[in-house]
């Protein structure tokens, strides 16, 4: 019986490049079910390809096969590598560091690398710049359709040794937690931290209470208010910020019925740091 097969690309769907790697994967076993997470990461960014993997992996049945290509690196030495998550998903993709949030949230139970002498779309050994589909595709439907086994992609490589990005950690000091502006929930310009919900619980806050925050660009502020902290959209008038609590349970900073990102030109990155501490009491004389 075969898996679910699901693609990630930084590919976009204006050409045929998607298209190709459904036709190898249905090439392999016409019977696969084939779904998109997404093809509009922004091309070679390894660390949104990261997150968006975070983001599903864990909603979807054990088995399913993921394959994730962003891949500024394709044809040089990096590795190809498929893993096995905790909860028992697939993912095979560059050893570029995509893996990065998975290993640290979800979990890596198991890793391989891609024997790529074997594990290759035939005839295509003198191409060098596809291996979105003459690779990862060809051989995540293999898998997904038990013509091979998880043993039989290649040797085992230790856990410790999958390639991860830089992270900085969120961090309480005194009555301030600081941390870092990981992605943006796209369509709606919402600001997605790497500030747990329990780290935030330290400050003593609750639903309809009032925090400051404050957004740097490197060393610059570009941003401060104070804002409440909603159960919902819903909570806030139209045009009001809001801190929230999204769907990974970490803080996110939103405008109701708004762009933050646009309204206020925020963006991502390790560069770009939020601190949040409980809004101080403002007394009238």
């Amino acid at each position: 019986m075969s898996s679910l097969l699901i693609f990630q690309s930084d590919f976009g769907i204006a050409d045929g490049a998607v298209s190709a790697m459904y036709g190898v994967a249905y090439s392999v076993s016409p019977q696969l079910t084939i779904c998109d997470l997404t093809h509009e990461i922004p091309q070679y960014n390894i660390w949104e390809a990261s997150y968006r993997l975070i983001q599903t992996v864990q909603y979807w049945p054990k088995g399913s096969v993921f394959v994730s290509v962003v891949d500024p690196g394709v044809g040089s030495t990096r590795r190809s590598i498929a893993v096995k998550t905790s909860e028992g998903q697939y993912i095979l993709t560059p050893d570029n560091g995509t893996l990065t949030h998975i290993k640290r949230m979800a979990k890596i139970t198991e890793a391989r690398e891609i024997d790529e002498k074997i594990n290759r779309l035939p005839n295509s050994g003198e191409s060098y710049t596809f291996h979105g589909r003459d690779i990862y595709a060809y051989t995540g439907a293999r898998l997904a359709a038990g013509i091979i086994r998880f043993e039989d992609i290649g040797p085992e490589v230790a856990v410790e040794e999958v390639v991860e990005l830089n992270i900085t950690e969120a961090a309480k000091e005194g009555d301030i937690i600081t941390g870092t502006i990981d992605i943006l929930d796209v369509r709606f310009g919402s600001l997605w931290t790497n500030i747990s919900r329990e780290l935030f619980k330290q400050l003593g806050v609750n639903y309809g209470g009032r925090v400051e925050i404050a957004i740097m660009n490197d060393t610059r502020e570009v941003y401060r208010n104070i804002m409440k902290y909603a159960k919902s959209f819903a909570d806030v008038n139209v045009g009001e910020p809001l801190v929230y609590v999204n769907s990974l349970d970490y803080i996110a900073v939103a405008i109701n019925q708004g762009s933050f990102s646009k309204a206020y030109n925020i963006q991502t990155g390790t560069n770009w740091r939020i601190s949040i501490r409980k809004a101080p009491k403002i007394i009238y004389e």
